[in-house]
């Protein structure tokens, strides 16, 4: 019996009357936008996909539908709801009616769709590239690098026209502390899907200046929530773990920590916050050096001051032992003396005593033998008095010599003592602030502050100069 002949328009209409008896109401469906497009009057047409797991292969393929009144009121719910954008490469939960059209063929007309499967999917891409990151050993490397103590020279990875970049470059010149910072634009796509490799390529780019920049600096500003997506990607991700600079963030949302914050160095809530981050860093290091300064000049006068005191102390038993030093030495010469002069007319009176026995012994031997041993004694005498007075001199002479000698000696150490105080008496005088203002220094205020930079002054200030002799006020007229 030959087979029964149908036109293709037969065949569809009997495949749609079965469709539609198969699947007569809607029904939930899971699959993966892999195309999105939304035409002029609103319709969305979409491709769905089922992609298998283990090899990451397209398993099933189908048209889809939303009309316009249905996804002007789904798409800003969906968005609202997850954070994410509705666009390509989304795991959907969607509850659509199965349609069959003779001339388009097989299509889904969607209906509703639940956002908290999708959040479930974020969540566990998420999770996923955490997970990886931790396997590959990197995902704390950008971390544990060691945050400069004042970071001046900032890459910036943002969008040329983000709406936060020019308020964190504005902060950062404008800061209260007058604190110089330089800064690099290195120009990204921030959100839709192309953001994640504009990103890398701007990473790779301040790679090649690893050497000059401190910090870098990737920073959104405004835009939704939606727009986050871009920064749960593993390949960014890798590549900040793996970049040798310090990266600070600030992409501009308060509830969720994405991938990228969460390798990251430090995580901040928005490019302005980043901006302060920045700023209070390198303030906090400038007050730690003003304490420094301030606790150096203390010890330098606390040094001097003791100084002063252990020479004016120095001095003054110096003094005075040279003054017991001298008075001993006199009592001693004085003492040798009158022992002297006490001991040369005893000796002299027990010599006489001897000559005047002798004498008597003389005058019994006879007048000759008298006046022959007279003449000896007188001569004896006469070299006795010379010898006695002879070394009389010689010894007065040697007290008088020492005694100079000791006046010299005395004499030059107090004058070497003095070169050594007028020596340091000098070195305290060069340190004195007040010798630096007379060598042509001078010192700038204005309204009580020490003037450091002319950023601080405008014209029509009054400045008080401090010289070494007075102060001198002045008034600007030109900078």
């Amino acid at each position: 019996m030959a087979a029964a002949q149908l036109t293709l328009s037969e065949l569809n209409n009997q495949i749609k009357e079965q469709l539609d008896d198969a699947f007569p109401n809607l029904l939930w469906i899971k699959a993966e936008i892999s195309e999105l497009n939304q035409n002029r009057t609103g319709h969305c047409y979409l491709e769905l996909v089922d992609i298998d797991e283990a090899t990451k292969n397209i398993v099933a393929r189908c048209r889809a539908t939303i009309w316009s009144y249905t996804f002007r009121m789904l798409k800003p719910f969906f968005e609202t709801t997850t954070g994410q954008a509705f666009s390509e490469g989304l795991k959907v939960l969607v509850s659509a009616k199965v349609e069959f059209h003779p001339l388009y063929g097989l299509s889904l007309n969607i209906r509703d769709i639940d956002p908290t499967y999708t959040m479930g999917d974020m969540a566990r891409k998420r999770r996923e590239i955490l997970l990886q990151l931790e396997e590959d050993g990197v995902v704390d490397m950008n971390k544990e690098l060691e945050l400069p103590l004042v970071p001046q020279r900032i890459a910036i990875v943002s969008s040329p026209t983000a709406a936060g970049l020019q308020d964190f470059r504005d902060q950062l010149a404008n800061n209260a502390y007058n604190i110089h910072f330089y800064t690099k634009l290195f120009p990204a796509i921030m959100q839709g899907k192309d953001a994640a490799a504009s990103i890398i390529i701007a990473l790779e780019q301040v790679f090649e200046y690893e050497d000059f920049f401190d910090v870098v600096v990737i920073i959104r500003g405004g835009g939704a929530q939606i727009d986050l997506a871009s920064f749960d990607h593993y390949e960014l991700a890798y590549h900040i773990t793996q970049l040798p600079i310090p990266v600070l963030t600030g992409i501009g949302h308060d509830k969720d920590e994405t991938a990228v914050d969460l390798v990251a160095h430090t995580k901040l809530k928005t490019p302005t916050a980043v901006a302060e981050f920045l700023i209070s860093g390198a303030a906090a290091f400038e007050q730690m050096l003003d304490e420094m300064k301030e606790r150096f000049v203390e010890q330098v006068e606390d040094r001097l001051h003791t100084e002063k005191e252990f020479l004016k102390s120095s001095m003054q038993k110096l003094t005075q032992g040279v003054r017991e030093l001298v008075s001993e030495e006199n009592n001693r010469f004085n003492l040798t003396n009158f022992r002297l002069e006490k001991s040369i007319p005893a000796f002299l009176g027990a010599k006489t005593q001897q000559l005047q026995d002798h004498k008597h012994l003389i005058e019994k031997l006879g007048t000759g033998r008298i006046n022959e041993q007279n003449h000896q004694l007188s001569r004896k005498l006469d070299n006795l008095q010379f010898f006695m007075q002879r070394q009389f001199r010689i010894k007065r002479n040697q007290l008088t010599q020492s005694h100079e000698l000791f006046k010299i000696r005395l004499k030059n150490t107090l004058k070497e003592e003095e070169n050594k105080l007028t020596n340091f008496e000098g070195k305290v005088r060069l340190m004195d602030p007040k010798s630096v203002l007379k060598r042509g220094y001078s010192l700038t205020y204005s309204g009580g502050h020490l003037i450091k930079s002319t950023k601080q002054l405008s014209d029509g200030d009054e400045i008080e100069t401090q010289l070494s002799d007075g102060k001198v006020k002045s008034k600007i007229t030109k900078k």
